[in-house]
């Protein structure tokens, strides 16, 4: 059962998206990655997370360019923490994914990470984590000492 979810929404993004899945590589956290459209494929999507706590997940990361819906809308179908991930692209950049990830309406919170830093979004998620895994709070401990250096 995967710790993390990491959910995007066109295959063009996994360049950036990857980043994460390297991030938990380091931290030994064990993820799955899924390609869903908020907008393509609405009854998938809102399965996906609404069975995401069931099939073990304790946070979901979720990136998208342009529109940007995919992480509000994950975040409305579950009660997990929901990273988004504005995917930089389009002529403004992903300021409008952005924007569109950053302002949720009350009630739905999306953490929200800056443009295409997919390694920040793993990062929060192994902070989540870390707070039920001593385990891994060790490893983010040593991570952040590295970081000094």
């Amino acid at each position: 059962m995967p710790d993390v979810l990491i959910v995007y929404g066109s295959k063009s993004d996994d360049t950036v998206m990857s980043k994460a899945a390297e991030v938990l590589d380091e931290f030994g956290i064990s993820y799955e990655t899924a390609v869903l459209s908020a907008h393509r494929q609405p009854e998938k999507t809102a399965a996906f997370a609404k069975t995401a706590a069931s099939r073990g997940a304790k946070a979901i990361i979720a990136g998208a360019g342009l529109a940007a819906a995919l992480p509000g809308v994950v975040a409305a179908h579950t009660t997990l923490p929901v990273i988004g991930v504005p995917v930089g692209g389009g002529p403004l950049n992903g300021v409008d994914a952005l924007y569109a990830i950053v302002q949720m309406p009350k009630g739905i919170p999306v953490a929200t990470v800056g443009i295409s830093n997919a390694r920040n979004a793993a990062l929060l998620a192994v902070q989540i984590i870390a707070l039920l895994d001593a385990g891994v709070a060790e490893k983010l401990v040593a991570y952040r000492e590295k970081l000094k250096n």
